[in-house]
């Protein structure tokens, strides 16, 4: 399950793989969802900020007929308050730290130490299921900078009434024993139309709307024999879709463009652990005595989670025109800012 925690947050990228697993965190039982979704917030925050970046850098839309190839990257810094979550005992039913820790790792962090987890179920007769586990640190130490990248293939074509239409398009890709597909719109309107004499100046005034879709599955490997969790046909179901409306702006030199926004972003992800689980508990007495023999219980597709990002956004960015190739990067000022760098082949 760290396989697939990192294949769904980086899959687009193919740059990172998680070594240990996080089958383990079923063990939690009914505390397994709220566990994975403090865990894993950041990452899905992030990601969805990430995938409304880059739609555009000019305001200026093609002429008819006009058309650019973009390729760049988004990376979402992770606040420094996302990196840690607090554990508080009364929010989970079964679960007590070790040690006694107060917050744990968020899998945005760049502390990797691992944490054991404690778990007790009660099972009515005065005997309990108790298990203990180890909650993974980050995994941000790894990586250049703190950041949930998503890069970002897009074409542009200049239609009719001076309007673009964007698209952004991964036919399923297999990677291991991960397979993920995207697939993601835009639409562009020039206004300076609109406005008389400001139509033969250097600034251009559009709007913008665009929609993203990615999904991505994963095959999960029973990898440890010993962690006390069997997986038989374990599947991982992500699905993402994003949305932003953005108000652009720019200044179109002949060697520079200066260009920003302002608009809204909205995503929303839901995360599926699904499949057959053999969770296997020790059975001890109030005393922490050993009650009988190990204890094992079926689950089956025990996790189903819903990650949401919304918020206000501006950009500001700059864009070095070298004929039909251009250079740009940008910043956007966001509940995760953003960092956008790349090239593009535009024609009229």
């Amino acid at each position: 399950m760290k396989n697939l925690i990192a294949s769904v947050v980086l899959i687009v990228s193919f740059q990172l793989a998680k070594a240990q697993d996080l089958e383990t965190i079923l063990l939690a039982a009914d505390d397994a969802s709220l566990l994975s979704q403090n865990y894993l917030n950041p990452a899905m925050e992030g990601l969805m900020y990430s995938m409304n970046g880059g739609w555009a850098t000019t305001a200026k839309v093609h002429k008819k007929f006009g058309f650019d190839l973009t390729i760049g990257v988004n990376a979402s810094l992770v606040p420094e308050e996302a990196k840690t979550f607090a554990f508080v005992p009364s929010d989970y039913s079964y679960l007590s730290l070790a040690n006694s820790e107060t917050e744990l790792q968020t899998i945005m962090s760049e502390d990797d130490a691992e944490v054991m987890v404690d778990v007790e179920i009660p099972n009515g007769d005065g005997t309990y299921k108790v298990v203990s586990f180890t909650m993974p640190g980050g995994i941000t130490e790894d990586l250049p900078v703190n950041a949930v990248p998503a890069p970002t293939v897009q074409v542009g074509f200049g239609l009719p009434f001076k309007t673009d239409i964007k698209a952004r398009f991964v036919p399923t890709q297999r990677y291991d024993d991960v397979e993920a597909k995207l697939l993601g719109f835009g639409l562009q309107h020039d206004l300076t139309q609109y406005l008389g004499i400001i139509d033969k100046s250097p600034l251009s005034v559009s709007v913008l709307g665009a929609f993203t879709n990615m999904s991505v599955t994963y095959a999960m490997a029973d990898e440890d024999a010993t962690d006390n969790v069997e997986v038989l046909n374990g599947e991982a179901e992500f699905k993402m879709n994003t949305w932003t409306v953005q108000a652009l702006a720019s200044l179109d030199f002949k060697l520079i463009t200066l260009y920003g926004s302002a608009g809204y972003n909205s995503g929303k992800t839901t995360a599926k652990i699904k499949g057959d689980y053999i969770l296997t508990y020790d059975i001890e007495d109030e005393n922490g005595n050993s009650a009988g023999l190990p204890e094992d219980v079926n689950v089956t597709n025990p996790i189903n989670l819903d990650f949401e990002a919304n918020g206000m956004r501006a950009t500001l960015g700059i864009r070095l025109n070298l004929s039909v190739f251009k250079i740009f990067a940008d910043y956007t000022f966001q509940n995760y800012n953003t960092a956008t760098v790349g090239i593009a082949f535009s024609v009229r």
